[in-house]
Parts: structure tokens; C-alpha cells; sequence
């Protein structure tokens, strides 16, 4: 690895913000995230000349930030600023329909399921790199993506939908 860690956080900086949103599903968590990391990172950078692949030590250590993160915001407000998005053909409207849907239901998993989701949908990683990012087991890993994915089956089907309104004119 060469390069200073300005160069570093200049060039893979929102790379890094984007998969913390993604895990976090919070902008301003996620910006927490990256700048928590970076700062621990910074002072032992030059320490990191044998790191082949910054940005997987870097992911790593966003991931377990996010598992043991314990700070709740005393206001208790919730920012509503969505990250921007690009361009796309669909309409704005199901693209944001789409978005809302997919950070609900993220939301309502435990946190190492949805951190190994993201880690295997978002960030494509195989099992034994996801094990690796999390410090466990490729078959929890396993277990927890399909604990994951079942739960999301559950919260798609039909039946946790509200009901459609019955009736006529009368």
C-alpha cells in the first residue's frame, strides 16, 4: 500500500461512508462510523505499509464499530436528510418506495444479521471474508444470513401487510 492517509481517505473516503450507511442505515451514524475509524487508524497509518487491502481492514473495523456501538442520542431526534442518490431510469417515486422498504425491513433485523447481509449482498464477500470481518465462524455466518433471510421472507409475506380495505358504496 502506498500513499499517505489523506490520499487514502480523499480517494476511498465515500466508499467507505456509503457501505456504513448501507450497514447503518443512518447517515449520521454512518458518518460516525467512518470518522471513529479513521481517527483510531491515523496515528498507527504508517503501521499499515504490509495492509495489502486497506479498504477490507477498514470495513472490518466499520463492521465492528457498528456491532459494539453503545452511544443513543440524547435528543432523540431522528434526521430525516436522505443520501443522495444517482440517476436512474425508474421513477423517483418506486425508487423511493423501493428505498424505504428495504432500509424497513433491514431495520428490523438483529444487527450481526443484517451486518452479514450487507456484507454478502452489498459488499459481495464470500462466507469465509464475511467470518473474517466479524471474528466468528463461516457457519455462524451462514446461520445468520439464513436466520436473516427468513426473517425478511416473514416480513414480505402477504399476511404482515395491512389489510385491504373491504367493502362498497353504499
Amino acid at each position: 500500500m502506498d500513499g499517505s492517509f489523506e490520499e487514502y481517505v480523499i480517494s476511498r473516503g465515500d466508499a467507505l461512508l456509503r457501505f456504513a450507511y448501507v450497514l447503518s442505515g443512518d447517515r449520521y451514524l454512518a458518518e460516525d462510523l467512518v470518522q471513529e475509524v479513521l481517527a483510531r487508524i491515523h496515528g498507527r497509518w504508517h503501521r499499515m505499509a504490509h495492509v495489502e487491502q486497506p479498504d477490507a481492514y477498514l470495513r472490518t473495523a466499520i463492521v465492528r464499530q457498528f456491532l459494539s456501538w453503545r452511544r443513543r442520542r440524547a435528543s432523540g431526534e431522528t434526521p430525516t436528510d436522505p443520501m443522495p442518490e444517482r440517476a436512474s431510469t425508474v421513477d423517483t417515486a418506486t425508487r423511493q418506495a423501493t428505498r424505504d422498504e428495504m432500509w424497513r425491513l433491514l431495520a428490523a433485523l438483529p444487527r450481526k444479521q443484517r451486518a452479514v447481509l450487507v456484507l454478502r449482498f452489498y459488499e459481495d464477500l464470500p462466507d469465509a471474508e464475511i467470518a473474517g470481518v466479524l471474528g466468528c465462524r463461516q457457519t455462524t455466518v451462514r446461520v445468520h444470513a439464513s436466520r436473516g433471510l427468513v426473517r425478511l421472507r416473514r416480513l414480505l409475506s402477504p399476511s404482515n401487510h395491512l389489510p385491504e380495505p373491504v367493502g362498497g358504496t353504499s
